[in-house]
């Protein structure tokens, strides 16, 4: 499961990855659910920045069971398909809503980031995102070769290691 996510460009994008943990597995039945909480920032003696839950239930095979992160903005329930993965700082205040009925399987891993801020890692993944499309409708320019040098030299401002 780690060499999956590990293997998405997606998620080294918006994770940039230095340890990533063993997942652990959950299973939840009619009646469980999972308290408002942060998950811990020390696991295993690595520090854990990045937060992942990967659904392994269909949602239509289980009433309610939604992760539901709070944020400033306010909550947000996800409810994926299984095998997609939801990435969120481990900062964040969530939980997981009671389920109705069904069963609801999950596995959540923690990542130690190559970048400990979730505002930097924002901002690299706003940047390259943002590089790739002009890249792929302009081609290579000298406009987006500025934009590769302040991608790389903010990564090495940011980068721990």
């Amino acid at each position: 499961m780690v060499d999956r996510l590990l293997a998405n460009p997606l998620f080294r994008m918006a994770t940039r990855p230095h340890v990533v943990r063993p997942p652990l597995f959950s299973r939840y039945e009619p009646g469980m659910a999972y308290g408002s909480h942060v998950d811990d920032a020390i696991m295993g003696g690595m520090r854990t920045d990045v937060s992942v839950t990967i659904f392994l239930s269909e949602p239509d095979t289980y009433e309610g069971g939604e992760l539901v992160i709070e944020s400033a903005a306010g909550e947000q329930d996800v409810k994926l398909a299984a095998g997609d993965a939801v990435v969120y700082p481990t900062t964040a205040l969530h939980r997981v809503a009671p389920v109705v009925s069904g069963e609801r399987l999950a596995a959540v891993t923690w990542v130690r980031s190559l970048i400990r801020d979730a505002d930097a890692r924002e901002l690299l993944f706003d940047l390259e995102t943002a590089r790739h499309a002009l890249f792929d409708r302009l081609g290579k320019t000298p406009e987006l070769d500025l934009l590769a040098k302040t991608q790389s030299n903010l990564l090495r401002r940011w980068a721990e290691d």
